[in-house]
């Protein structure tokens, strides 16, 4: 039997990455292109026309229901598996655009390639289903209190705990990482009876902490390559997202 071909569309490099190797390396899959930008991703799904599309909900460009939507209307038979955040409206928005299977992240890589091996033996497409495949950190806490000490935010500053709880929040929940100060911030600040203004300059204080300790090659070791040089450093929500992104991956096994 002839591998399945297929086309990866994920914004987060990373996650890409594992899932471009994870396809790769396994003999009932060929991949035919992958990247991050829901345009260019169009173009080629629709001139190669691949088995299966895998793809990412939130893209460059055309994000990834508009990439179902698009495909669908000129490809009917397209065969499509969608992959994003625990988000009931999302979900239905994607299944409803012509996805016939949404992976709900993190998830774990070998689970998810096991399913879709299902799904393709099965003729997918003749049902819509939702897997709920992820894997919760048993100690979330723990694997951030690890990461603050490796870079030198040390615990007793105010910041240590309003970050770790930003973390935490992005960690469950990815989409309030684009809320910052409208959500991510006030939620914080109510937890810890201060004020939005103070969650803000106490975490940015303690990220500059850890810069100012100069431990760079700690913090780019924390993140697999070298993220940041000298003096630069992360804002707020940048160094909330890639804390989070890592512990997200790190349950993707």
């Amino acid at each position: 039997m002839r591998a399945h071909s297929v086309i990866i569309l994920e914004s987060n490099s990373a996650v890409l990455a594992q899932l471009q190797d994870a396809f790769s390396e396994n003999k009932d899959f060929n991949v035919l292109y992958a990247g991050d930008d829901g345009d260019n991703g169009v173009k080629e799904i629709l001139r190669l026309k691949p088995d299966l599309v895998v793809v990412g909900m939130f893209l460059k460009g055309t994000d990834g229901c508009g990439v179902i939507r698009t495909i669908k209307k000129t490809w009917a038979d397209a065969k499509i598996v969608a992959m994003g955040v625990a988000n009931d409206e999302l979900i239905e928005r994607a299944l409803s655009e012509g996805a016939c299977y949404y992976l709900v992240k993190p998830f774990s890589i070998a689970t998810a390639l096991e399913r879709i091996r299902e799904l393709m033996r099965d003729k997918i497409g003749e049902h819509k289903e939702v897997a709920i495949a992820r894997k919760k950190p048993a100690t979330t806490e723990e694997k951030i209190s690890e990461i603050f000490i490796s870079i030198g935010i040390p615990p007793h500053i105010k910041g240590y705990g309003y970050l770790r709880e930003g973390i935490k929040m992005t960690v469950e929940r990815p989409y309030v990482i684009n809320s910052v100060t409208k959500e991510l911030y006030p939620t914080i600040a109510k937890k810890f009876s201060t004020t939005s203004s103070k969650v803000e300059r106490a975490i940015r204080h303690a990220i500059e902490v850890a810069w100012n300790r100069g431990r760079i090659d700690a913090i780019n070791a924390i993140f697999g390559t070298r993220v940041y040089l000298g003096v630069e450093k992360p804002t707020n929500s940048e160094f909330i997202a890639l804390i989070a992104d890592k512990l997200i991956l790190e349950n993707m096994v």
